[in-house]
């Protein structure tokens, strides 16, 4: 793989997320309201946003740790296959009598996706287990969260990390203004980014004619420290901390299916940002890895790994 850099990492990512099963299915096109369709090719692997961006992570040649929760059952094995091969540290996984998480994904012939998912064990990722982990969580370099586990355990890995906090708030949920003031970079796309903003500035009114980067600039001026915007085929927006606006165009693929290729962009950006990268460069690799993962179908088996040539991102 084409990335500049070695496979040892200077820096310890700790994931604080899900852990799910996927169920995909294959369709021509996504059903109307009440409409039956039939599906084709049926296939179960893991997912979960924590344990994609962990994978994703630890692919690229980054240190990392998982903390979550599966079940009891059989979909535990599935749910954590990927995290075992990829040689994550499960220390802080808790295993716990009800279902591992279920994410139910349904992928037209364009490579889109429309998903369903059931917590399960992760409703466990609370404040309580992510103090479990505190030492684990404290000591690292970078901390990941998301919006697929209770707030409660977002909070506390907030509140416990002393390195750089990464919040990807999708699905977007309701948390204090000051764990969203500390993330830096805060992740998110489009539509995500105005409701956050909403949370921050509940009285602000949206001018006709904003831009996304007027709302990413927003962000800033709401307090947060660093804003990533993801567009989708149209790249991503980069404010840093002296509110300079980046814009990082994606790389042009042919995709075959877009499950987790969000997830795959945060654990590569997460581990530039680990080696102590800048913002800007670890999202333009980010890019790269995020149109890679298109390529391929599935979430965790469609990431890269050191030995992948990814696709070049357009010359300016």
């Amino acid at each position: 793989m084409d990335s500049g850099k070695s496979a040892n990492r200077s820096g310890k990512v700790v994931v604080v997320g899900s852990i799910n099963v996927d169920l995909s299915v294959d369709v021509v096109r996504h059903p109307m309201p009440g409409e039956t369709l039939p599906g084709r090719d049926v296939v179960m692997g893991p997912g979960g946003k924590g344990a994609n961006q962990a994978v994703a992570a630890a692919r690229l040649g980054a240190s990392v740790a998982m903390v979550g929760a599966v079940g009891d059952d059989a979909n535990a094995a599935v749910a954590l296959s990927q995290i075992t091969a990829s040689g994550l540290d499960r220390t802080h996984v808790r295993q716990a009598p009800r279902a591992t998480g279920l994410a139910i994904v349904v992928v037209d012939a364009d490579g889109e996706n429309s998903i369903i998912v059931v917590p399960g064990a992760n409703s466990l990722v609370d404040a309580d287990a992510v103090e479990a982990a505190a030492d684990a969580v404290r000591t690292a370099h970078v901390v990941v969260a998301q919006g697929e586990i209770p707030a409660s355990g977002t909070i506390r890995a907030a509140e416990l990390s002393s390195g750089r906090f990464v919040l990807n708030l999708a699905p977007v949920m309701e948390l204090p203004v000051e764990v969203i003031h500390k993330a830096d970079p805060l992740v998110v796309n489009e539509h995500e980014a105005g409701l956050v903003l909403a949370m921050l500035d509940r009285d602000r009114e949206i001018p006709l004619g904003e831009t996304h980067s007027d709302v990413a600039l927003a962000l800033i001026e709401a307090g947060v420290r660093s804003v990533v915007m993801t567009l989708g085929a149209r790249g991503s927006l980069v404010v840093d901390h002296q509110s300079e606006l980046t814009s990082v165009p994606a790389a042009t693929v042919t995709a075959v299916d877009s499950t987790g290729a969000g997830d795959a962009f945060v654990g590569a950006l997460v581990s530039r940002l680990a080696e102590g990268e800048s913002l800007v460069d670890a999202a333009r690799f980010a890019s790269r890895v995020g149109a890679f993962a298109c390529t391929r179908p599935g979430a965790q088996e469609s990431y890269p790994d050191l030995d992948d040539e990814l696709p070049a991102l357009p010359v300016p």
